[in-house]
């Protein structure tokens, strides 16, 4: 008998970094996420940014989530920081099992803690796309595009 393991997240090391650049989405999902391999070399020329890590349940390497912490959303010289959801990668053997949902409050509960009251993110419409994940847990469609991705927000308070 196997005993039940709760997910948790871990940094990326040399240790893991196979098994994160070993996350696969689904082949009708690739249009809408990065590979992880893209999202560590972001995480690399964003230092303090990006916030990349490694979703395990067990010893199993399950997902991929990267949030971004304090970005100047325009671009401008702050007039619009914002944080949140940057990528999220779940494998395709391991969807439908709550993973993705762990790592949406997984960010959500480090940015309460930072003092931060919205959770962003970001995804591309279509049919196989997130929309519908990011609506059932609450975020709410903002009006705004960037990058021709649809942008949500989740009030954290």
């Amino acid at each position: 008998m196997t005993t039940p393991t709760a997910p948790r997240l871990e940094e990326i090391t040399p240790k893991n970094l196979k098994d994160a650049l070993g996350i696969r989405v689904r082949p009708d999902q690739e249009f809408a996420v990065e590979p992880v391999v893209n999202s560590l070399a972001e995480a690399y020329v964003h230092p303090g940014v990006a916030l990349p890590r490694l979703i395990l349940d067990g010893d199993r390497a399950v997902g991929f989530l990267m949030a971004f912490l304090d970005i100047d959303w325009h671009g401008d010289g702050g007039s619009v920081v914002r944080s949140g959801l940057w990528r999220l990668n779940i494998a395709a053997g391991e969807q439908g099992k709550g993973y993705g949902r762990f790592a949406v409050e997984s960010v959500a509960a480090e940015l309460r803690r930072r003092g931060t009251k919205e959770l962003y993110v970001t995804w591309h419409p279509g049919a196989h796309g997130p929309e519908n994940f990011y609506l059932r847990l609450g975020f709410r469609r903002t009006g705004e595009t960037a990058e021709a991705e649809t942008v949500g927000v989740l009030p954290l308070t």
